[in-house]
């Protein structure tokens, strides 16, 4: 009988037969804030973390070059700045924060700190405790940085130097802030995570798809009661369900019934379903997904086409839009002809195309020596305006 599963019998008041039945519902979409997006994204999605990690440490292996005019310094303040921005981070550290921030929030922000006029170190601040303070005309004409409820506001110095630099990355209707990629992504870092939850929750539940316990009494009897529709729920929880229970037998008593619920192989088919949504977010930080071990690619013959793509089309600009920044911020504190540059040269992905270029040029004899070393990078020697 049924005191197996509900002990003594309580007065009736269900009625009929009862069979589980689950209707799809409303898609539930993450928030957007920052918070959000970092937890969803960075920190509970492999393919968003390698996509940061990657950019990131990719274009702080970028090395900064100081120029003065055309000629490249072996040795300058600003040059030592650069690689030493503080005591705490050397130069590929700091921008490696730089870049992750960039791409995590679609804004980045590094302080320069002053001792009596000279800028001596940088630091870059957390997105998420910075906001921009606008002015009369609608420009950042300050900044403030918000820790445990204690604000400080960095405005201008008396020489009209904000010590700020803001970087972002394109919003459509927004004229302070950038948009982040993450957040472009963010439809498909809910599908693939929860892709990843109802795998998961699957093999909780011994790998099987979900029934219905039906009770057939004798007809005209009524059906189950609160107390033991709960009490045969929490039975089933405690004794057959989980992995550690897959292949334990039911025993039914009393007229119960189970009826398993299959999938169809559409319903089952996650992992295409994830892939799709990891080349989505592939394509929103600008990562061939062959680089990402993603099946389904074919958009690169080989992985060195890929990865020549993705060091041409999305690190090397980025790397060149900090430089530029950079020289308009930072460079004008050292010296008016003074440019900020980086050197491609050390970024090994490049170097077949480097030679392939250098020989190009060799060949070239309409060209002089000089007019090569432009072409190829490189500044101006003394006596290089002959032909080579």
């Amino acid at each position: 009988m049924l005191e197996r599963f509900f002990g003594k019998r309580a007065p009736e008041r269900k009625s009929g037969p009862l069979v589980a039945l689950q209707l799809i519902g409303q898609a539930q979409w993450s928030r957007r804030d920052y918070a959000t997006l970092a937890r969803e994204g960075v920190m509970q999605n492999a393919v968003v973390y390698r996509c940061v990690r990657m950019i990131a440490e990719g274009a702080a292996s970028v090395p900064f070059l100081v120029y003065d005019g055309d000629t490249e310094l072996d040795t300058h303040p600003l040059l030592a700045l650069l690689q030493k921005p503080n005591p705490q981070e050397s130069g590929p550290q700091l921008f490696e924060r730089w870049y992750a921030f960039l791409e995590c929030a679609g804004n980045a922000y590094l302080e320069a700190a002053s001792l009596r006029g000279d800028i001596r170190e940088l630091y870059a601040l957390r997105p998420d405790r910075v906001k921009v303070v606008p002015g009369p005309r609608g420009w950042p004409s300050a900044y403030e940085y918000t820790v445990d409820s204690r604000t400080l506001r960095i405005g201008r110095d008396d020489t009209g130097f904000l010590p700020v630099l803001h970087a972002t990355l394109f919003h459509p209707l927004d004229d302070l802030y950038g948009f982040s990629p993450i957040e472009a992504a963010a439809r498909a870092i809910d599908v693939h995570n929860q892709g990843a939850a109802w795998t998961k929750s699957l093999l909780d539940n011994a790998a099987r798809p979900s029934g219905a316990l039906i009770y057939n009494g004798p007809a005209g009897a009524p059906g189950l009661t609160d107390s033991q529709f709960a009490r045969i729920k929490q039975e089933l929880e405690d004794t057959y369900q989980g992995a550690a229970n897959a292949g334990r037998p039911m025993v039914l008593e009393g007229g119960l019934d189970w009826r398993s619920m299959s999938y169809t192989p559409s319903d089952m088919d996650f992992a295409a379903t994830r892939d799709v949504a990891a080349r989505e977010i592939a394509l929103a930080f600008g990562i061939p997904p062959m680089l990402l071990g993603i099946p389904g690619d074919n958009t690169y013959s080989n992985y060195q086409e890929a990865n020549l793509s993705f060091w041409r089309q999305t690190v090397l600009p980025l790397v060149a839009k900090t430089a530029a920044s950079l020289t308009r911020w930072l460079a004008p504190r050292f010296g008016d002809a003074l440019r900020i540059g980086y050197d491609s040269d050390a970024v090994e992905a490049l170097a077949q195309q480097r030679e392939s270029t250098w020989d190009k040029l060799n060949a070239a004899t309409f060209l002089t020596l000089n007019e090569k070393r432009t072409a190829a990078g490189y500044s101006p020697v003394a006596g290089g305006d002959s032909a080579g």
